[in-house]
């Protein structure tokens, strides 16, 4: 590979990284093609890029950035994961192909807005709702409040008017008595 190469390489990786909220790094010793690009199409869906890299560029594009925070764990082959949103559905997709290809694929370290995070820590990230099935539980919830306080307003007239109802009929039996 050409040094300019490496240097567009080293350029377009440090400013993905630059701008991912979640990056993983993963070893993939011992994946098949097949199952390498079953991986890419998960992650793609996931709105992820997955990207094999050398450990030397790595290094390099890792320089100002949250990566550098990792750095230790670039030995071996490497892909690189960058999450640029919601970091949950990339965390699912990893921790399940994980789970299934145990002994091919696994997950080394990652940094989640700047913080190294392990490998247990991604698996607790996959656990959470994502960031959709957040915000439709606080919708729910903030629904709910008005909703109840509406229902607590009503419940005062709709109670004297069972009263008067009552005092009505009893009037009125008491009068054709």
């Amino acid at each position: 590979m050409k040094k300019t190469d490496k240097q567009k390489i080293v350029e377009e990786l440090h400013e993905k990284a630059g701008k991912a909220q979640f990056a993983v790094l993963t070893d993939f010793r011992g994946l098949s093609v097949a199952k390498l690009e079953e991986l890419r199409k998960a992650l793609r869906e996931a709105g992820v890029d997955f990207q094999v890299v050398k450990n030397t560029l790595l290094l390099r594009a890792s320089q100002d950035t949250d990566l550098a925070n990792i750095k230790e764990h670039f030995s071996g082959p490497n892909a690189l994961v960058l999450a640029y949103g919601d970091p949950v559905p990339a965390a699912k997709a990893l921790s399940r192909f994980a789970k299934e290809n145990d002994k091919l694929f696994a997950l080394k370290a990652g940094v989640l807005s700047g913080k190294p995070v392990g490998k247990d820590d991604i698996r607790a990230i996959a656990e959470l709702p994502s960031r959709e099935e957040l915000l439709s539980q606080l919708l729910r919830a903030l629904n709910a409040v008005p909703g109840g306080f509406v229902q607590v307003l009503a419940a005062v007239p709709r109670s004297m008017y069972n009263v008067l109802n009552a005092l009505a009929e009893q009037k009125g039996q008491q009068e054709a008595a």
